[in-house]
């Protein structure tokens, strides 16, 4: 019996694509950047049973239409806002992606860029390196304290979570809000409006999946009901924000400071406005980027095409509809 084809979107290990190659006929991509390119993309899935993807790929209707021999699409990342899952049902694809793994991780990365942020850590470090470090001064480089201040949470799933359990170690008042209504209560936070939680919160750090509602949930008229004070961090989904109106209301100093793992778009360019600004922090979405739980992604990501493979239920399917 002949292998099944899979194509893997990205460069990985070879102990990855090994494990692969026991079971599968695999094609990988050899790069780690740039992305590849569409026209190859749909080349080479055309006579594929399995395809292991990035967020950067874009699986729609015309890429399932150029795989017809398509059984299972999985995902390295727990978010799949660049997979149509509707379409991928309509056709009994399952889609694979990697929810769980990395919560911890992620969540201790966004406290990472609150505690930067509040204390200017990237503003200390390029002061000396441009050379001004010639002595003690009493109110140079004044952040905030984090201890005993409002954190506003905008998404209260596992992430969220993990984040409001860190904030409680600093003494910290929870806030959340979610557009969900149907999100359980979280010990030891507080369910307010969003309204409530932009006027009060000294921090603020969406861990909310990109939905239509998510879409710019931040942006000019939220970013002024923030207080001046205020430091957002975001570790979600680039499109959750306005770039163009954070860029402005940090200029304008609506709000104190802002720190990202993701942006949009994403990655974004050395000349982009938020990258001339002193009081914004952007890294290159490597909230998750642990040798341990991108192992981990990995690892569950190649689960997930396997079982699609041999037709068994994956172990964390984006649209478990498919199995109805």
């Amino acid at each position: 019996m002949s292998k099944p084809k899979v194509y893997v979107t990205r460069n990985l290990p070879p102990q990855y694509l090994a494990k692969l190659r026991e079971t599968c006929a695999v094609t990988a991509y050899a790069l780690d950047e740039p992305p590849v390119a569409r026209d190859v993309l749909l080349r080479e899935i055309c006579d594929c049973e399995g395809v292991f993807t990035l967020l950067t790929e874009k699986v729609d209707a015309e890429f399932m239409d150029a795989a017809p021999k398509l059984k299972v699409v999985s995902q390295m990342a727990v978010g799949f806002d660049n997979i149509d899952t509707k379409e991928a049902t309509r056709r009994k694809i399952p889609v694979g992606h990697t929810p769980g793994v990395l919560t911890e991780t992620t969540a201790d990365f966004a406290f990472t860029l609150l505690m930067a942020g509040a204390r200017r850590v990237m503003e200390g470090v390029d002061y000396i390196r441009a050379g001004k470090w010639k002595t003690w001064i009493p109110f140079e480089l004044t952040g905030q304290d984090i201890h005993g201040k409002t954190l506003g949470l905008i998404g209260m799933g596992r992430i969220g979570s993990a984040v409001a359990k860190r904030a409680r170690g600093f003494d910290m008042r929870v806030i959340y809000y979610d557009v969900m209504p149907n999100v359980p209560p979280v010990e030891g936070a507080t369910r307010v409006s969003l309204d409530e939680l932009l006027a009060q919160s000294d921090y603020i750090s969406v861990h909310t999946p990109l939905t239509p509602e998510t879409r710019q949930i931040i942006n000019a008229r939220t970013l002024r009901q923030m207080k001046r004070t205020a430091v957002l961090i975001n570790t979600s989904r680039g499109p959750t924000v306005d770039t163009q109106a954070l860029a402005q209301a940090l200029k304008e100093g609506v709000i104190a400071y802002a720190a990202l793992d993701v942006t949009d778009p994403e990655p974004i360019g050395p000349q982009h406005p938020l990258m001339q600004l002193s009081n914004c922090l952007v890294v290159p979405h490597i909230a998750s980027a642990s040798v341990e739980t991108r192992t981990a992604m990995a690892e569950l990501t190649i689960e997930n095409l396997l079982r699609g493979l041999r037709g068994e239920r994956l172990k964390t399917c984006a649209n478990p509809d498919v199995y109805a």
